[in-house]
């Protein structure tokens, strides 16, 4: 495979991503406009939003499964093209029912992440993973950015539903680019033990690998971890921009300004937290959740001082967001490359969608409990409360990953090297 073409098809799958995140999150500036056009309240809108979040769990596993049994780029070129043909129904939606039946079958290719990484996975080797993966993740603030920019730019002039059929085409369009140029590679040809090897065999996925990923420590430490990881993020979405409205006397505009800053360092933080993984990496097998564990710290401290910094001093408040906004996002990339790190490749989808899953399960009980506590106290001390205590939680399921990590890495090299002898040996 010529290095080139692998950049190439990182890039297609990062196009892929950052348009269907901000496809994805385009409804959020659309939302008034939708309820006015509709008639509808807020409950109303919620429960849209909720149903698709449903779909999209449910269908987690699923289509792990397919991904580690058939071919990932064609089934990526699927979901594309679900995409889009699920946003233009969404579109054409005549009323509030058709509107949510639409909108809940878009959350039919919002759970097709994991076989992109899985496919990544074997185009880039242990080394290079977190950087790419950092990459892949800057996707999503800055999907959420271009979603922002095309409601506020097109969505006066042209109407929420004609925003929908502009990003099902670019779904429609990019799911013939996959098809036609992204190949398919053996699983597990990127490992250090299958480098020049001809003639690799495509595994596959079997109940008793499935099985299997419930013996890995790792998996299950960072599937503990995902679960309390999200709630600082869904808090935040959810809750910071009515913060800074409430209780910190910002405007919607001013308050939209202070977000940006949060997303554009967020994205830095994606990058630099997979450069750092794959640099501590090369020293120690314990690299990646050591480097997560120092970014939850962090993330915790800057937080507690964000928070803290008095209301009318708005230039360190935004100082300290932008530093938040960083080192929370460091461990995000090196958590996906750590579960690649220790499954066998023809279960990382598997194993990253049943990750998924139980984030899921935080992502839904957070913005709840954070509102629950803001009605008897403040917002501010329900973000500082959940997202400081389930950081330190994390900090902890970090340092015990990383004392356990380097047996479960060693038992995937050694899978590898018995496959690699069996080849060898029917050669």
């Amino acid at each position: 495979m010529k290095p080139r073409y692998r950049w190439y098809v990182a890039a297609v799958m990062f196009a892929f991503l950052l348009l269907h995140q901000a496809d994805k999150l385009l409804i959020g500036p659309l939302t008034t406009n939708i309820m006015e056009d509709f008639q509808i309240n807020e409950a109303q809108m919620g429960a849209v939003s909720s149903l698709a979040i449903i779909v999209s769990s449910v269908l987690y596993p699923l289509w792990g499964y397919l991904y580690d049994r058939f071919a990932r780029s064609k089934l990526l070129a699927l979901a594309s093209l679900i995409w889009g043909g699920t946003t233009w129904l969404n579109a054409l939606a005549p009323t509030y029912g058709a509107f949510m039946v639409t909108r809940s079958s878009t959350g039919i290719d919002d759970s097709s992440y994991p076989g992109l990484y899985s496919l990544l996975s074997d185009y880039f080797g242990p080394r290079l993973r977190g950087k790419v993966y950092g990459v892949m993740q800057m996707s999503g603030p800055l999907g959420f950015m271009l979603g922002t920019i095309l409601a506020t730019a097109l969505g006066g002039e042209l109407g929420w539903r004609r925003v929908f059929y502009l990003t099902g085409g670019l779904g429609v369009i990019l799911a013939v680019v996959i098809f036609t140029t992204v190949r398919e590679v053996p699983r597990g040809s990127a490992e250090p033990e299958f480098q020049g090897v001809e003639g690799l065999e495509q595994y596959r996925i079997n109940w008793e690998t499935a099985r299997g990923l419930l013996k890995n420590r790792t998996l299950l430490l960072l599937m503990a971890q995902g679960f309390f990881g999200v709630f600082p993020w869904n808090v935040l979405i959810f809750w910071f921009f009515r913060y800074l409205e409430t209780e910190r006397n910002y405007t919607s505009s001013q308050a939209l300004s202070a977000m940006m800053v949060a997303i554009i360092t967020l994205s830095a933080g994606y990058f630099l937290g997979g450069y750092a993984g794959d640099r501590m990496f090369k020293r120690t097998p314990r690299g990646r959740p050591l480097v997560g564990a120092v970014g939850v710290i962090l993330g915790a401290v800057f937080l507690y001082a964000t928070i803290n910094v008095p209301v009318e001093n708005r230039l360190l408040f935004a100082v300290l967001l932008g530093l938040t906004g960083i080192t929370m996002s460091v461990a995000s990339p090196n958590v996906i490359a750590t579960v690649h790190d220790t499954t066998v490749p023809e279960a990382r989808s598997t194993a990253r969608s049943f990750q998924k899953l139980v984030e899921d399960g935080g992502a839904a009980a957070a913005p709840f409990l954070a509102g629950l506590i803001a009605v008897r106290y403040s917002l501010e001390t329900a973000i500082l409360v959940i997202c400081i205590s389930t950081w330190v939680v994390c900090a902890v399921l970090f340092l015990v990953t990383a004392a356990i990590v380097p047996q479960d890495i060693e038992r995937l090299h050694e899978t590898m090297n018995r496959r690699l002898k069996e080849i060898r040996d029917h050669a």
